[in-house]
């Protein structure tokens, strides 16, 4: 008798705790994460805003919006101070044992920003790939070659050929010509050896001159192809030695300090870092890539800055809650799952350029 009386009074109890939910007017905090929560005047836009207006509406919740600082928001939550975080917040094992998550609305990675390189450094860095060490060792290796099979067919032609190769020592500069012309496979055709010796040099000299081009041509291409790379990175690991800018308490900056980034520059909204990334105080920005395209994309002021074909860091956002709003998190999370799963969910993120990964 004892079990039942004891099973309908925690029954009874969870329904009054939910009850509260729709009576107790919720304190919601915020703050501008663009496309996500967009401040508009004195209106707010955005993914999450109209997410939470469609659950709050549904769930028939009474509630009172706060704008709070991001470090803030997070320390409210902690506290208690406010029941709802509606920012996408990245779901991490740290985070989890200071509050609770909702089910996740949309999964998002880190990427990189950096600034575009001008058409001025662009040729400077094109002309600075013939002055590799490996491109002035070839060419060094070039001139040795030319000098030494000129002077042996100088040396074979200059008494039985000697309209084409002179005797005299200017003659060497007959020989000088041929091997050139003859080596970068040109072939004028004006000098040419008669004498066995010579002809024996100038095949040796087709045979080498075809496997020494086609190897300093790929050296040429190697060191272009790198300085290219090096412009252009195609991974993360590439900036760990450069300072690197990201937003503090984020999923983006946990990541880079577990992986070892030595000069992390710490800030409390993407713009101002987005802004030294584009007066060169930092080699790249790294955040969450739709946060980042979609502040690039609306300030005129960032066009220059361009976003790297790398993703990592895989993140899952949810709204968070105080610690132990069980009921409440599980109210918000069974709606939260209806409303993604419905057409409009699609149209609402198509409308602010994003998909889901």
């Amino acid at each position: 008798m004892n079990k039942i009386a004891l099973f309908f009074l925690s029954v009874l109890s969870s329904f009054t705790i939910f009850g509260q939910f729709q009576t107790d007017t919720l304190r919601v905090g915020y703050t501008a994460a663009p496309p996500f929560i967009v401040e508009n005047g004195e209106s707010l836009e955005g993914i999450n805003v109209w997410l939470w207006e469609r659950v709050a509406k549904d769930l028939k919740f009474e509630y009172e919006l706060l704008p709070m600082d991001f470090n803030e928001m997070l320390k409210a939550l902690e506290e208690g101070s406010i029941d709802v975080s509606i920012n996408p917040l990245t779901i991490t094992s740290e985070r989890s044992k200071k509050m609770e998550f909702t089910n996740s609305f949309y999964a998002s990675n880190s990427t990189i920003a950096v600034a575009e390189i001008s058409s001025i450094q662009k040729f400077i860095s094109f002309v600075k790939g013939f002055f590799s060490i490996n491109f002035l060792k070839g060419l060094l290796v070039l001139l040795f070659i030319i000098l030494l099979f000129g002077s042996m067919v100088w040396f074979f032609e200059r008494k039985s050929n000697e309209k084409q190769f002179r005797s005299s020592p200017r003659g060497i500069w007959d020989g000088l010509w041929w091997s050139a012309v003859t080596l970068t496979t040109v072939g004028y055709g004006d000098k040419a050896p008669q004498s066995k010796m010579g002809r024996a040099v100038a095949l040796l000299l087709m045979f080498v001159g075809l496997l020494f081009i086609s190897g300093l041509t790929a050296s040429i291409a190697s060191s272009l192809t790198i300085d290219q790379l090096n412009s252009n990175p195609d991974s993360f690991n590439e900036f760990k030695e450069h300072t690197v800018g990201s937003i503090g308490n984020s999923g983006s900056n946990e990541f880079l300090r577990n992986h070892f980034f030595k000069d992390i520059r710490l800030y409390d909204g993407v713009v101002p870092g987005l802004k030294d990334l584009g007066n060169n105080e930092l080699q790249a920005f790294i955040y969450d890539e739709p946060i980042l395209k979609y502040r690039i994309r609306q300030d005129s002021t960032l066009q220059k800055l361009t976003i790297l074909p790398v993703k990592f860091n895989v993140q899952f956002y949810a709204f968070g809650l105080a610690k132990g709003n069980i009921e409440l998190e599980q109210a918000l999370s069974q709606k939260i799952l209806e409303v993604i799963e419905s057409k409009e969910w699609e149209i609402i993120l198509n409308e602010y350029g994003l998909t889901e990964i």
